[in-house]
Formats: structure tokens, sequence, C-alpha cells
């Protein structure tokens, strides 16, 4: 009966122990994951003469304070759209832009193709990138497509935002992304304080 006890007791432990292995490989492929996807949409939407620099400490800190804010930072709606594919969930943040583009456009004869191309790819059932609409905003679209006009999205776009706001973003800030993304930041400015401290150091040695 002990030996029965004690090899239950081992086999506990070694599952313990396979549990914690697996979830720490899980893991260190998500950071795997994010670093990759990151450095490759990084590299696609910036320019060889235009590199965009990792974000400062001060630049982390306003994106923890809103959405908005989050978004207006280039680098920010990189790392943002990154997560949400880990999440996969990115259509939000694609239709929420999609829609941005849309309300800029200058020619009303170019609202129709552009406004078909935005219904099929997010709005309609089973699309390819359908996101989470209730009947009445998806049908409301739907009937707009006859005669769109520049705010035909725009109620979509706000309950997509809504959702990006209080779902996405604050999972966004809990993220190993950011907290890597701030790690760095602080071990940037670390090194930044330590040069130029330094000459003020080598005087009075």
């Amino acid at each position: 009966m002990r030996e029965t006890t004690v090899c239950l007791s081992e086999m506990a432990c070694v599952m313990c122990m396979n549990s914690s292995d697996i979830n720490m490989d899980r893991n260190a492929n998500k950071k795997r994951n994010w670093r990759t996807r990151l450095s490759h949409l990084l590299k696609n939407s910036t320019s060889p003469r235009k590199k965009l620099n990792k974000p400062t400490a001060e630049e982390l800190d306003q994106w923890a304070q809103s959405l908005d804010k989050l978004l207006s930072s280039r680098y920010g709606r990189i790392a943002f759209e990154v997560f949400l594919k880990s999440e996969f969930c990115e259509e939000n943040l694609q239709f929420w832009l999609a829609c941005e583009d849309f309300m800029q456009i200058k020619s009303p004869n170019k609202l129709p193709s552009r406004a078909r191309s935005i219904y099929e790819q997010f709005i309609k059932c089973e699309s390819p990138k359908e996101v989470n609409l209730d009947f009445y905003t998806r049908d409301a679209i739907e009937q707009s497509l006859h005669n769109p006009t520049l705010s035909c999205f725009l109620a979509a776009q706000t309950k997509v935002y809504s959702l990006m706001e209080n779902n996405c973003h604050p999972r966004f800030l809990l993220s190993s992304l950011y907290i890597d993304l701030q790690t760095a930041a602080a071990r940037q400015r670390e090194t930044c304080l330590h040069i130029h401290t330094k000459p003020t150091e080598d005087i009075y040695s």
C-alpha cells in the first residue's frame, strides 16, 4: 500500500512537471511568434529610408492611457495588430482602419465600389473577415450600399471600436508583447542615463 502511495505521488509530481514544461514551451513559442510577426509587419510597413524606432517608456505609458493614443502611434497600431492576430480577432482593427480610409475618400464616384468592397470583406455573413455586428447594424449597411455616404459604416465602426476599447485594449496591456516592450524601453532608458552620467562621474573620480 505504501509503495502504491509513493508511486502515485511520483506520478503526480511528474505530471505537474510535464504540465509546467508544456506551459513554458507554449509561452516561449508565443513570444517567438509575436516577435516574428512584429518584425515582419514593421519591415513591410516601413520604407528603407524611414525606420520605425522602438517606443520609449513615455510612449508606452501613452498607449496605456487610451486606445486612441495607441492607434495614433504607427508602431502602436502594428504592435496591437500583432497582438490581435494572436487572439484571432485582427479583423476588428483591419475593419476600423478600412473605415478610417473610407471616410477620407474625396471622389463620390469611388464610394460605391469601396463600400461594396468593405461590405464583402467584413460585413457580409460568412465573409472572410466578418466582424461581430448585430442584425440591424448589418442590415442598415446593406441597405445603404445602393447610395453609400461617407458615414454609412460609422455605426458599425463605433461598435467595433468600443469592443476593442473595452475588451482587446486591456488584454493587450497585460500581454507579454506589451510587457516585453516596456522592459526593452526601461533598459534603453537606463543605458541612456548611464551614458549621460558617466562623464560627470569621471570628473569627480
